[in-house]
């Protein structure tokens, strides 16, 4: 495998890493402001949100409990800036072939940390909240053309007002890699990249594994009631926080999402769709920009059997092909081929103090690879290569409400998975130079991930 491979090949590790990892969950500066423990708002553990939870995102962060007010007419704010951090330490092993010279995780890699990120928020004032997230600024060493600004991960200014008995508003957004959703979701399902209930987003959301999960501005229109909300958002595939400010552009694609969320004999239930339509520039000037098409559904029940909690999550999610020859690529797959999936997960509570939970998933998924081609070119003789499935298992002991630690295994299997000849492989190189090589073939990652994990959130 030539040296530019290799290279495309680590830096595709390195993406995949990090995409996993830039998503905070728990908000304990929101436990400060409403004076209650982080289970007030969580089902089983962060960051699924029960019924109280869904109630306190769609008031726009503005719920108040004991906390000191600052008042006047038209006017009222915390005395203070609640403020937290979250951290995740992870240690993560794949099992494919080591590569002299390539550092993957192959040969285990400690990430610490793994995320580190400061996370402001809270009121404003009576009808107006927002979120700020803070990360670690980019490693300009490993990283030369990365920006040194890049400290705002995520922000939003949610102005909820009630409206005959609901609560309607607009939410100003932009992200770095959350997407379209960040700008309002309530559901546990991975429907948005920081809401999910295991660390392999991917492996148990299809949503996470079709990519909606990336970088956006825009602005969500929201109506939002105890049982159902529906979120119209226009929005760009840009991160307007950068350095100087300035690269958000007109957010002309559009992101649709409507759920129900009823109560069925002491289930929380909640179900719904959403869509992803339109085309938007990308930030690059003087070109066509990308469609972004894709559709996904899930279905969530979270309650009790004998005596233990149990969440159970269904999504099923695809993002169209590009046609051979268009213009203008799909913004979520550029292959000819659908990308798709269709994930089940469970999460049982099998021990209260100390509290532990037992998770397991499935996800049968087609990654969109044809036979006879790669990344979309065709390669004479390359054999079917689009299964892609994942079984997942995990364990999670709480340490306290706000500390965790969650061991995560994932075994993959299908076409994508099977031995590729070491000819087969040389031809991808020789043909594709300027595309990292499938799973299988030197320096891939193998067929199986496992994560340790701590996370905390103060």
């Amino acid at each position: 495998m030539n040296t530019k491979l290799k290279t495309l090949l680590l830096a595709t590790a390195a993406v995949g890493a990090w995409a996993a990892s830039t998503s905070s969950h728990a908000v304990p500066a929101f436990a400060r402001q409403v004076g209650m423990a982080c289970t007030s708002c969580h089902f089983q553990k962060y960051p699924a949100l029960n019924a109280f939870g869904r109630s306190f995102k769609a008031n726009g962060y503005t719920l108040m409990g004991a906390q000191a007010k600052i008042e006047g007419e038209h006017f009222s704010l915390p005395a203070q800036l609640n403020a937290s951090i979250y951290t995740k330490i992870r240690y993560q092993k794949t099992n494919g072939t080591e590569v002299v010279g390539t550092r993957t995780t192959n040969s285990g890699e400690l990430q610490f940390p793994d995320e580190f990120a400061l996370l402001l928020g809270g009121r404003v004032t009576e009808n107006i909240g927002f979120l700020i997230e803070g990360q670690l600024g980019a490693n300009i060493q490993s990283n030369p053309a990365a920006s040194p600004g890049g400290v705002l991960a995520g922000f939003k200014i949610p102005m909820m007002f009630d409206m005959g008995g609901v609560k309607a508003g607009v939410i100003p957004f932009t992200t770095d890699g959350l997407g379209a959703s960040y700008g309002f979701e309530l559901l546990s399902t991975g429907a948005v990249r920081n809401i999910r209930v295991n660390e392999h987003g991917g492996d148990i959301s299809a949503q996470q594994y079709i990519g909606t999960g990336a970088a956006a501005s825009g602005f969500a229109l929201v109506i939002a009631d105890p049982s159902w909300y529906v979120n119209l958002t226009k929005y760009s595939p840009t991160h307007a926080a950068t350095a100087n400010g300035l690269e958000g552009v007109s957010p002309t694609a559009n992101y649709l999402r409507a759920a129900y969320m009823p109560n069925w004999g002491g289930w929380d239930m909640g179900m719904g769709f959403q869509s992803w339509t339109g085309t938007a520039s990308d930030g690059v000037p003087l070109t066509p920009g990308k469609d972004y098409k894709a559709v996904a559904f899930d279905l969530q029940a979270q309650g009790e059997v004998a005596g233990m909690p149990l969440g159970v999550y269904f999504t099923h999610g695809k993002a169209k092909g590009t046609p051979v020859g268009a213009i203008i690529a799909n913004g979520f797959n550029g292959l000819p081929n659908d990308v798709k999936a269709t994930t089940i997960t469970a999460e049982l509570g099998v021990s209260h103090n100390p509290h532990v939970t037992l998770l397991a998933a499935y996800r049968k998924g087609d990654n969109g690879q044809a036979a006879g081609a790669f990344n979309g070119t065709a390669v004479a003789g390359l054999p079917q290569m689009n299964g892609d499935n994942a079984f997942t298992f995990g364990l999670n002991y709480k340490i306290a409400q706000n500390v965790g630690l969650h061991l995560t295994h994932s075994k993959y299997s299908g076409s994508a998975y099977n031995t590729v000849s070491a000819a087969d492989c040389a031809t991808i190189a020789a043909a594709l130079p300027a595309v990292a090589a499938p799973a299988r073939c030197d320096g891939g990652t193998g067929n199986a991930l496992t994560t340790f994990m701590l996370s905390a959130g103060f």
